[in-house]
C-alpha cells in the first residue's frame, strides 16, 4: 500500500495568518513525500525512513516522536472509532504487524511541508491499509492536530495545500477556499540551508503583538491587503503585479523580524539578477526565499541565488 503527498510554499501571508489575515500557498509537486505500507512476520509495527536512518519499532520511539505521533494517533482514532460497519483496524482491534516506508524528497525544516506532507502520506497509507476511510477533511483536521503537537499555535496552512493539492486561499477558522490561477507562472525557491524555527518565530511575532496590539494588528492588516490583491492578479492572470506585492510583503515580515541576514541576502540577489519580485516564504529565520521570474530568466536567477549562498534551488511553475 503506497501513498504520497507534494510540498508547498506560501506565496502571501505567512504570520500573519496566524492572526486570521489571509494567506496564499500552492502545492509544489516536483517534491514530495511517499509512504510503503507492507504486511511483516516480525512482531509490532516497524518504522522504516532512511532518510534519516531510523529503522525502529514503534513502541521503542517516544510517543511525541514526529512519526510516532501520527501513527499511535491514528490507531487510536481508527480503534476508537470501529465499527460494525466495518470501517475500523482490520482483525476487530488486533492490530496486525506490518512495515511501514517513508521516503522524501522534501528537505527538513525548509518552509516546503515536509512534515505535513509525511504526516498526511502516512495517514493516508494508513488509512488504506488498515481499512478505515478518511476525508480529505478528516485527513486535513487530523494533520492539524499533529502541526500543533510540533509548531505550538500553526496556522494551518501547511497541512491544508498539503492535503488537497491544490492552490490555496486560506483564512483560519473559515471554509478552505481553492483558487484558480488564471495564467501559469514561474517561480525560483532558493534554500538558505538552515532550518526554519517555525514554532520560535511564531512564538516572538506573538510577543511582539502582545505588547503592542495595535500597531501589530495595522501590520497584519497591511499583510492581509497584500494576500487578497495578489489572489485577485493571480485569478485574472495579472502575474507581473505579484512581483511589487512580494517585494511589499518581504519588507513587512523584516518588521516583523522574522527575516534573516541570508534571506535576506538571496532575496536581493534575485531582484539584481531580474527577478519580478522576491520574499522569503514560511516561518523565516531560515529555510526558503521565493522569487516570481519570467520562464526565460529562472535559470540566471537560479544561478545567481546558488552564488549568494543558497543550499539548494528549485524551480516550479504554478498552473
Amino acid at each position: 500500500m503506497k501513498a504520497s503527498a507534494p510540498g508547498k510554499i506560501i506565496l502571501f501571508g505567512e504570520h500573519a495568518v496566524v492572526y486570521g489575515r489571509p494567506a496564499l500557498a500552492v502545492p509544489v509537486t516536483q517534491v514530495h513525500a511517499e509512504v510503503e505500507i507492507a504486511g511483516s512476520d516480525s512482531t509490532g509495527i516497524w518504522i522504516h525512513t532512511p532518510d534519516i536512518n531510523l529503522h525502529a519499532e514503534l513502541n521503542s520511539l517516544p510517543s511525541d516522536h514526529p512519526i510516532a505521533a501520527v501513527v499511535h494517533n491514528f490507531l487510536f482514532l481508527s480503534r476508537t472509532f470501529a465499527s460494525p460497519s466495518g470501517r475500523g483496524a482490520r482483525g476487530e482491534g488486533r492490530l496486525p504487524h506490518f512495515n511501514i516506508r517513508i521516503t522524501s524528497t522534501i528537505p527538513v525544516a525548509s518552509g516546503l511541508g515536509s512534515g505535513a506532507a509525511v504526516t498526511v502520506a502516512l495517514v493516508r497509507a494508513l488509512s488504506s491499509y488498515l481499512n478505515y476511510p478518511m476525508s480529505d477533511e478528516e485527513i486535513n483536521a487530523f494533520a492539524y492536530d499533529i502541526e500543533k503537537l510540533h509548531h505550538g499555535t500553526p496556522s494551518g496552512i501547511d497541512n491544508t495545500v498539503v492535503t488537497y493539492a491544490k492552490p490555496v486561499y486560506f483564512v483560519k477558522n473559515q471554509p478552505i477556499e481553492l483558487f484558480k490561477v488564471g495564467a501559469p507562472f514561474t517561480i525560483v525557491i532558493g534554500d538558505t540551508g538552515i532550518p526554519a524555527p517555525t514554532k520560535e518565530s511564531v512564538a516572538d511575532v506573538r510577543k511582539h503583538w502582545e505588547a503592542d496590539k495595535e500597531m501589530w494588528e495595522s501590520v497584519f492588516d497591511e499583510v492581509g491587503k497584500i494576500s487578497s490583491e495578489a489572489r485577485d492578479s493571480i485569478e485574472r492572470g495579472k502575474t507581473r503585479e505579484l512581483g511589487e506585492l512580494m517585494n511589499q510583503n518581504h519588507a513587512l515580515l523584516q518588521e516583523m523580524t522574522v527575516s534573516s541576514p541570508e534571506l535576506d541576502r538571496l532575496v536581493e540577489a534575485a531582484r539584481k539578477a531580474g527577478a519580478i519580485g522576491s520574499k522569503l516564504s514560511g516561518g523565516g529565520r531560515g529555510g526558503n526565499m521565493i522569487a516570481l521570474v519570467e520562464a526565460e530568466n529562472a535559470g540566471e536567477v537560479s544561478s545567481a541565488l546558488v552564488s549568494a549562498g543558497a543550499k539548494r534551488t528549485l524551480i516550479t511553475t504554478v498552473s
